[in-house]
């Protein structure tokens, strides 16, 4: 960004040095173009880098859109695989118990402890996508500000 900031600034400003060397003596012409070749560059520097800073939020806010995205992918995978466990379990426990006509404190002791365990899995996986979500949404806001903000004064300075 530096660099194209410098290369702008150089081109606009050349015409102005060469303008200057040329002449022999300093005239008014000599300085008002002198004077709207610097407004020039000043205003095309704050277009590039007002271009830049745009550039680069987009990218930042796109980039984190798709890592929200992969994460809650992700996690709604985990909470069906942890309901099918779930089920499946349960529909074992219950087979057995049915099978043995008995019902064994350990068994119920087993299907209680893995319900348990996989409801409060559930839970923090909820509670994952909630601050994933949360933190998107903040991330997202701070952003609009600062391109607000940058678009603000620049308009300022430009005026």
């Amino acid at each position: 960004m530096v660099v194209v900031v410098v290369v702008v600034a150089a081109v606009a400003v050349r015409p102005i040095v060469v303008k200057y060397n040329s002449s022999s003596s300093c005239c008014s012409s000599i300085v008002a173009v002198t004077v709207v070749h610097v407004v020039v560059a000043v205003v095309v520097v704050i277009v590039v880098v007002i271009v830049v800073v745009i550039v680069v939020v987009v990218v930042v806010v796109v980039v984190v859109v798709v890592v929200v995205v992969v994460v809650v992918v992700v996690v709604v995978v985990v909470m069906l695989v942890e309901l099918v466990t779930v089920v499946i379990v349960v529909v074992v426990v219950v087979e057995e118990a049915v099978l043995l006509v008995v019902v064994d404190v350990e068994v119920v002791v087993v299907v209680v402890v893995v319900v348990v365990v996989m409801l409060v899995e559930l839970v923090i996986v909820v509670i994952v996508v909630v601050v994933v979500v949360v933190v998107v949404v903040v991330v997202v806001v701070v952003v609009v500000v600062l391109v607000v903000v940058v678009v603000e004064r620049v308009a300022l300075a430009t005026n």
